[in-house]
């Protein structure tokens, strides 16, 4: 029996905190105190282990991440990531680079799919470029293959003198990668409205018709769900036209990568995203995962107090639901979100160049929007089976 199954002791839940760089610290120490309060309100704690990776760990140890502490995140119920990366460690040609932590991670923990939910919340449809009619009804979520693909494909660096280099990246996929992926974004459409998008490039590339068969043949196994397919380009193209449209988006790692940025511009700001990096495995709580917000380290505006806390918040609710199974406290968490930026609060990313006076905003930092969210904290108690239904 683990301490979350005794009804008389104060369920605890391990989690790995990893700050990284730029405003990672900011928007991370954010979410620790929204989870914290969240599990005070909802009659759990959390066990925090905090580890030093990207760019601080390659100051601190000459290496962005170590197998240890790889191991320390295989063993904790969740991992939750600030941002990694910055100028002072950006050289191409580095042997040794932030980034090498977040590979480590995917690939060490199985994490295959990466799933960014794309939301626009009313009172920000002004932030988005979009004119406001295009924005009523989005509700999206892109999944995108992690661990295979032209970044974890061999590779051949340029050499030699200028006019004569020439460089290689190898894009690869077996049908069991891809088959695994698709699948879980079938699971994740048949709890949804039931419509896969799978985004390819099956005129040019072998690898996506490979990627459009296996995708055909897993659509068997859920006939209750609708599949179509979109080249990628018309994809990116209907994302500004007509996103509302999409359900379920599921696409190989570069594809996704670009795709899931350009949807993100929906929502107002890249400060509003959260994600999850998912595979298999289970704990006896819910599914392993990896949690951090879209938007990169942005090391000019780090320990400012400008950042934007809630993607990085809304993925610790990611965290909550799929990883911890508690559906009640990310209910909370989200809602005292939305009841945050319902009462007028904005980081700078969601104000306007010129905010007019009678908008009723009010300005505030990465702490004043963590104030603001923490103090709309309120749990409503699920049914155990409600709780579940909302995992993967």
């Amino acid at each position: 029996m683990t301490d979350a199954d005794r009804p008389d002791e104060t369920p605890r839940y391990r989690i790995v905190a990893i700050p990284g760089d730029g405003v990672g610290p900011d928007v991370l120490a954010a979410g620790r105190r929204a989870l914290d309060a969240v599990g005070a309100a909802a009659g759990f704690a959390i066990d925090w282990t905090e580890l030093v990776v990207g760019g601080a760990g390659i100051d601190a140890h000459g290496v962005a991440i170590r197998p240890e502490d790889v191991e320390v995140c295989r063993a904790a119920d969740a991992v939750y990531l600030g941002a990694v990366g910055g100028p002072k460690w950006d050289d191409p040609t580095s042997s040794v680079r932030p980034e090498q932590a977040l590979f480590a991670l995917r690939g060490g923990l199985g994490l295959f799919a990466n799933l960014r939910p794309v939301t626009v919340h009313a009172t920000l449809v002004s932030a988005s470029p979009l004119r406001p009619e295009l924005l009523d009804g989005v509700d999206m979520l892109i999944v995108r293959e992690l661990t295979g693909g032209l970044y974890f494909g061999d590779r051949t660096e340029a050499t030699g003198a200028p006019g004569s280099r020439s460089a290689s990246d190898t894009l690869t996929y077996a049908d069991d990668e891809i088959a695994r992926v698709v699948r879980l974004a079938f699971e994740l459409a048949g709890q949804r409205r039931g419509r896969v998008t799978s985004v390819d490039k099956a005129n040019v590339l072998a690898t996506s018709r490979l990627w459009r068969r296996v995708a055909d043949e897993v659509a068997l196994e859920f006939p209750a769900v609708r599949l179509d397919h979109r080249l990628v380009d018309a994809c990116a193209m209907q994302i500004v036209r007509s996103p509302a449209a999409f359900d379920v988006l599921v696409t190989e790692n570069l594809f996704g990568d670009i795709l899931s940025d350009e949807a993100s511009v929906l929502a107002g700001s890249l400060g509003m995203l959260p994600s999850a990096s998912v595979g298999a495995r289970r704990t006896v709580h819910g599914l392993h995962g990896l949690y951090e917000p879209i938007h990169g380290s942005a090391p000019d505006i780090a320990g400012r107090d400008l950042a934007n806390p809630i993607g990085t918040i809304l993925s610790g609710a990611m965290l909550l639901r799929w990883s911890l199974g508690r559906g009640d406290a990310a209910d909370a968490l989200e809602a005292a979100v939305g009841r945050a930026l319902d009462d007028g609060y904005r980081t700078a990313d969601l104000l306007p160049t010129e905010r007019r006076p009678e908008d009723g905003s009010t300005r505030v930092g990465t702490i004043g929007m963590t104030a603001a969210i923490v103090d709309r904290i309120a749990i409503r108690r699920a049914a155990p089976a409600a709780v579940a239904a909302r995992t993967p």
